[in-house]
């Protein structure tokens, strides 16, 4: 077997509605694919350059904030947080620095945790 990239990565969500207000409405990120099928669940998918952030909505399927987590590269590290802030995010972890770049772990409003980083020169 060869893995040759990640094909995407999904959050579960309970209510879709509310995480696509958070998605799209805070993040400004864009729906590139919504297949809604009723009561057997939902699933969106953003395409963010050559990788996928997909949103599901199945039966026995929860949020959690101690899983595995999604990076999300900002270009403005402060901006970034500022606008998390000022729409209510909790945050996981509070804006910090490493060696190699500035992180803080937000959650969604499904208690998901996202990681909002910003890499320093030199680093990728």
């Amino acid at each position: 077997m060869k893995i040759t990239e990640i094909a995407f990565s999904t959050y579960p969500v309970t209510d879709m509605a509310r995480a696509r207000a958070f998605y799209e409405g805070v993040l400004g990120l864009k729906a590139t694919m919504d297949h809604d099928m009723g009561e057997s669940g939902h699933w969106v998918e953003y395409d963010i350059g050559p990788g996928t952030l997909g949103l599901g909505r199945y039966e026995g399927w929860k949020p959690t904030n101690d899983g595995c987590t999604v990076g999300l590269e900002v270009d403005d590290f402060d901006a970034a947080i500022a606008k998390l802030k000022v729409a209510g995010t909790s945050f996981k972890m509070e804006p910090f620095e490493t060696p190699v770049c500035h992180m803080a772990i937000a959650l969604d409003p499904e208690g998901n945790a996202i990681v909002i980083h910003k890499r320093k020169p030199g680093h990728h």
